[in-house]
């Protein structure tokens, strides 16, 4: 390889990886246009959150089928891409198989990832089959037409492209390595289970043009994965980055205890207290923006909750294990993660195009996005959040958003408001005086 080559590679690499930082910056810009939320407690728990769930898989196996596949294409995107660093040293320096020094270390190694390419290329296979040929009812959803499912389909295409370079760079390598004296700087190293049975395509063909081939091979694989990697920006597979901090400040609260809004416990802590002035008024600064109660755009959610929309992986679990979804109503909790992923995406385009300044465009996520249809069909229940292979949270989007609907908007369904209204005059949510409340025992 000349230095002209190793030139060209340079800048091939600064230009991926210069483009996949700038996309990295502006996901962290938007997560950050989020609320603030403490999230740093018991990072013990956080720390084994992360190792089970996002290293271990360890709620991806509870669906078994999808979930080994899943741990196939998993363990062989992470471990085979351990050769990016041989590529990475052999196209800045014009080395050849820089770690080949390890000998039968290195034998096991290239043996192992050819293995695994394998695996991955059947794992790819059975889930293109499932979505495009079974199609499973949860990637048929009318929420997963359009984009994401092409989307879904292209991942699938570049990990297929991905492991047959991978393996035809090999088979090349190792028909150069077989010619008799030698040939150029392919030098024997490695060990080929699979590529051995690939290398005979090659025979007839000259020494030069099978050189020619393999350096083409090697080319078009980095390449492919510096695409990849800036792809995974407008793509649902970002959850392979995002999973490790998502389940870190993932909530360890018990499913089903939620939050409580600060201004509203500072109200009731004043009423409750006997001592306390009820016209003693906090100073007040003039210029500050009114808190609102809830949460009607993504500026609104906080930080993690935005992290949870970028980390989905539309998997669909989520929308499969909900009640109202199965009994026919509109919410899908998938779909409540991917427009909140959309609008956010929105907000940064417009922040992108007004040179750093959010300007009003009068839409919001409530109602151009979610419908309050949605947000009152659902239960509650937690199924979606118990199913989520990564610890995503789509209930407390939608209980934010319900918030701002009722506190807000005063738009809460009619039973709920009659409800709401019995135990303001009532003290209870039926429609009795209190007089009467214990009538029920002379029954």
């Amino acid at each position: 390889m000349s230095y002209l080559d190793n030139i060209l590679f340079a800048i091939t690499l600064a230009i991926g990886f210069g483009y996949f930082f700038i996309s990295v910056k502006k996901i962290r810009r938007n997560i950050n246009l989020g609320t603030a939320v403490d999230r740093t407690d018991n990072p013990k728990a956080r720390w084994t959150n992360m190792a089970m769930i996002a290293l271990g898989q360890s709620k991806m196996v509870k669906r078994p089928v999808a979930g080994i596949l899943h741990i196939i294409v998993y363990i062989g995107f992470v471990i085979i891409n351990i050769e990016l660093l041989e590529i990475i040293i052999d196209g800045l320096f014009g080395t050849h198989r820089v770690f080949a020094f390890l000998g039968t270390t290195y034998n096991v190694l290239i043996a192992s990832f050819e293995i695994l390419a394998v695996l991955v290329l059947v794992a790819v296979f059975a889930f293109w089959s499932r979505r495009n040929i079974i199609k499973l009812k949860r990637f048929v959803s009318s929420d997963l037409k359009g984009w994401p499912k092409s989307d879904a389909n292209y991942i699938l295409y570049f990990e297929v492209v991905l492991m047959t370079l991978f393996l035809l760079m090999n088979a090349s390598d190792l028909h150069l390595q077989n010619v008799p004296g030698g040939y150029g700087h392919f030098i024997k190293a490695g060990s080929f289970p699979v590529s051995q049975f690939i290398e005979p395509i090659f025979n007839g063909l000259s020494n030069e043009l099978v050189m020619l081939l393999s350096e083409g091979f090697w080319w078009v694989h980095i390449i492919g994965i510096l695409i990849f990697m800036n792809y995974l920006y407008f793509s649902k597979h970002l959850h392979i980055l995002l999973a490790f901090p998502n389940t870190y400040f993932a909530n360890l609260n018990p499913q089903g205890q939620f939050d409580n809004l600060q201004s509203v416990t500072n109200e009731v802590k004043l009423m409750m207290d006997p001592n306390a002035d009820p016209f003693a008024a906090a100073p007040v600064d003039p210029n500050a923006v009114p808190s609102k109660f809830g949460a009607s755009d993504v500026q609104d959610l906080n930080w993690v909750q935005l992290l949870n929309a970028y980390t989905c992986t539309e998997c669909g679990r989520c929308t499969s294990s909900c009640p109202a979804n199965n009994t026919g109503k509109k919410l899908s909790p998938r779909k409540i993660m991917m427009d909140t992923r959309d609008r956010l995406e929105e907000v940064g385009k417009n922040i992108d195009a007004n040179k750093g300044v959010f300007v009003p465009d009068n839409k919001s996520l409530l109602n151009d996005y979610i419908t309050a249809e949605e947000l009152w069909a659902c239960t509650s229940c937690n199924a979606c959040v118990e199913e989520c292979p990564v610890n995503i949270s789509p209930l407390s989007i939608i209980m934010d958003m319900r918030r701002y609907l009722v506190m807000e908007q005063s738009a809460a369904p009619m039973p709920l408001n009659a409800m709401m209204t019995n135990i303001e005059n009532n003290g209870a949510p039926w429609q009795y005086n209190q007089q009467d409340r214990l009538n029920w025992k002379n029954e």
